[in-house]
């Protein structure tokens, strides 16, 4: 009897082997940090004055905090293995008609801050997968449920009719118009004319973006015409407005221009009200899982934010690559892509490529129970949204359970009323969404949340990280805006590690330690704030009295100093490096980790303690993600964009100046006869954060353009550090 020819494989996994070398690393390094916090207990026991010992025990607290960030981000180095996906054997172990049907969730919320063209190019992008049609469907949610928004999708059906086919006649990588057209593309008299339609399309919507003007022409269904035209006559706003689901491209309904099928494109704007709550991007996202269970109810979901286009129209064969495999499937809760950035200049000033956090540590969490949900690139099962693998929680109806069949048009009268019943506002009273079922609430960072509560079920997760970046984005190309957003982030990391479900509590008991420290690394991400701020300012205090606080260089302590430094240093750059990563951005990424240390992670850590309090409730902000000429052609050049007048600004600035005039005074002190050998440690942090902050005194003195300091933020932060160096300089010697 002939034996049957092996299948070829789909994925593989093979072990690192610099597992070993990072576990001897992180043994030894320990001991060093324990050596060096008993350093300090040793000082605060020694200490002679109140201050000594005040000052001593406020840096082994900070340090404590270093000490913990440090050891729980080790979780991300314990396993490392690598991932492998073979995409071109996907079609000799299955054919494309047993590829599972897939729903794609495209949130937007507000169509000045996302402008309605990117949201577009999105779609498109998606809609021109090479997957079977008859099993696509694209969802987009409009949280600002604006009539702009509903116009431009419109204008991108009659498109996509054209883009589609073309796309698959021409073999087009690039299915991103806006993308595409920006590139080197072929100038074919074919590819002249589709740019030619693209381009009037753009024009129409901007003009009617332009002009705020739009009528009821576009909305199809009655009963949503008079919905729409009560809602223009009353001026509902973003937080108020009606349902709206406009099936605006059905399958086997609505042909490209070959006569082949396109897929689902479905408008949704669900019901906001001012008295109920809506629960930002993840009340939108329960809406949708709800909406394309009546409609589609596909078992596989991917969610996308409004600007992360398809990068590459193959991205679900690598998928599929995973959910193939029988062994991990039954488990298997999600497949992440790394977020992936265009238009970074080349040094990435501002850090927004979030290199460790997207890429390095989701990779080395692949030989764990697998990565976060980072909101955006991730492929659902959509099991994974009624409960854990063994377990079930069961919907209200039987219509939005999993593995409901869905019978009969999307557009049937019974079904698009079922539809606007699930998306109302008032549907989730008394039931489990949000808390059980679905995305969860609770969080800004409902990503976070929800794959970090996922997990906690029992469920897994895969890191896919392609050669060619499966997504790309946008990112802030001003300082404001890219502080403004990891506060934001900060807010909500912290409403998950002190909930009920923190981390270190039910995280370890539900994952295990190293699972649940990675989450704590998280979830506690912003107290990074606590020993940065320390360090900004109390040695460089002590500094101009000539106080020493630090081990002296003839000192033994002085070399543990030395290794902790540099081990963590020369470490993290190596990490950063062997990723891919240059030496530059490498410096600028430390550059961020410090500037957002005295900046949004602590703002971020006030406003979640006055959130607390009650004293504020802020919402959720988004993220501007409209272009200025004049700060794209700054940003490019690599110059830091600050030209408002943002809080966050001040203690920034007056780090800067103290750190300055504390690293020039301790060397002048030193040339005057002063103790070097016991305030080198001092002069050296001084004059290490004056390094880093050339572009902040570049802002407030040399330049003269629209992005320089404003001038207001200047003086303030000048009188802050005078005032601050007058205090101190009243400070008795220790």
């Amino acid at each position: 009897m002939e034996a049957t020819a092996a299948k070829p494989p789909l994925h593989t996994l093979t072990f690192s082997r610099a597992t070993v070398a990072n576990r001897v690393f992180a043994a030894v390094y320990m001991c060093a940090v324990l050596a060096f916090l008993y350093q300090h207990a040793l000082r605060a026991l020694n200490s002679t004055t109140f201050l000594s010992f005040s000052l001593s025990l406020t840096f082994l607290f900070a340090d404590l905090l270093l000490g913990f960030m440090w050891a729980t981000g080790q979780c991300f180095r314990m396993r490392l293995v690598h991932r492998h996906v073979f995409p071109e054997n996907l079609l000799k172990v299955t054919r494309e008609g047993d590829f599972p049907a897939m729903d794609v969730f495209i949130c937007t919320a507000d169509p000045d801050k996302e402008p309605p063209m990117s949201v577009v190019n999105t779609a498109l992008s998606v809609m021109a997968y090479d997957y079977p049609a008859e099993k696509l469907s694209v969802y987009v949610s409009d949280d600002g449920g604006s009539a702009l928004t509903l116009f431009a999708f419109v204008e991108a059906a009659k498109f996509g009719s054209h883009w589609l086919p073309f796309c698959r006649r021409n073999k087009v990588v690039e299915r991103c118009p806006e993308a595409y057209f920006r590139s080197n593309y072929p100038r074919s008299n074919e590819t002249k004319q589709i740019k030619v339609m693209y381009e009037s399309m753009k024009e129409r919507v901007e003009n009617v973006v332009d002009s705020g003007k739009v009528t009821d022409d576009y909305i199809t269904n009655e009963q949503e015409r008079q919905a729409f035209n009560k809602w223009t006559a009353q001026g509902f706003t973003r937080q108020e407005h009606p349902t709206v689901v406009q099936v605006l491209l059905e399958i086997g309904k609505d042909k490209d221009i070959t006569g082949q099928s396109m897929p689902n494109l479905i408008y949704v704007s669900r019901q906001k009200s001012r008295t109920s709550p809506h629960h930002f991007k993840a009340g939108a996202l329960n809406a949708l899982l709800r909406v394309s269970a009546v409609l589609t109810n596909a078992p596989i979901i991917l969610t996308l934010d409004c600007d992360m286009y398809s990068n590459d129209p193959q991205t679900p064969y690598s998928m599929l690559c995973y959910l193939f495999d029988t062994t991990i499937t039954p488990e298997l809760g999600y497949v992440q892509f790394p977020q992936r950035f265009r238009g970074l200049n080349k040094n990435d000033i501002y850090a927004c490529e979030f290199r460790r956090e997207f890429l390095i540590n989701s990779a080395g969490l692949n030989g764990l129970a697998g990565p976060n949900h980072v909101g955006t690139g991730c492929f659902f099962s959509r099991r994974v949204f009624f409960g854990g693998p063994s377990s079930f929680v069961s919907p209200e109806i039987p219509e939005l359970r999993p593995d409901h069949v869905v019978k009969g048009p999307i557009q049937a009268q019974s079904t698009l009323a079922m539809a606007h019943q699930v998306a109302d506002c008032k549907y989730e009273d008394q039931t489990n969404w949000g808390s059980k079922l679905g995305f969860r609430y609770g969080s800004l960072v409902e990503d976070f949340y929800t794959g970090y509560r996922l997990q906690c079920e029992g469920w897994k997760s895969v890191f896919c990280h392609p050669n060619r970046p499966a997504f790309l984005g946008d990112t802030p190309i001003t300082l404001n805006d890219a502080l403004n957003q990891t506060k934001r982030w900060s807010v909500g990391l912290l409403e998950v590690g002190f909930s009920k479900y923190s981390p270190v509590t039910f995280g370890v008991r539900a994952m295990g330690p190293i699972m649940g420290h990675y989450y704590a690394h998280y979830a506690f991400w912003p107290i990074w704030s606590i020993p940065l701020t320390i360090y900004a300012f109390l040695p460089q205090l002590a500094l101009v009295n000539g106080i020493s606080i630090f081990p002296k260089v003839s000192d033994t302590w002085f070399f543990l100093y030395v290794f902790l430094f540099l081990g963590t240093y020369v470490r993290d750059c190596l990490d950063f490096i062997l990723s891919g990563g240059t030496f530059q951005r490498w410096w600028n990424d430390q550059r961020m980790w410090m500037l957002r240390g005295v900046t949004c992670f602590l703002f971020g850590s006030i406003e979640f303690l006055t959130k607390c309090l009650g004293i504020a409730a802020h919402g959720f902000n988004l993220t501007s993600k409209v272009l200025d000429s004049e700060q794209s052609k700054r940003y490019d050049q690599g110059t830091f964009e600050f030209g408002v007048e943002s809080p966050m600004f001040v203690p920034l600035s007056t780090v800067a100046i103290i750190n300055l005039i504390a690293f020039f005074g301790g060397l002048v002190g030193v040339f005057r006869g002063g103790d070097f050998d016991g305030l080198f440690v001092q002069i050296f942090i001084a004059g290490f954060v004056v390094v880093n902050c050339w572009p902040i005194y570049e802002a407030m003195v040399l330049r003269t353009d629209k992005g320089r300091m404003p001038t207001k933020t200047t003086l303030i932060s000048t009188f802050l550090a005078w005032a601050l160096y007058s205090a101190a300089s009243h400070i008795p010697q220790i």
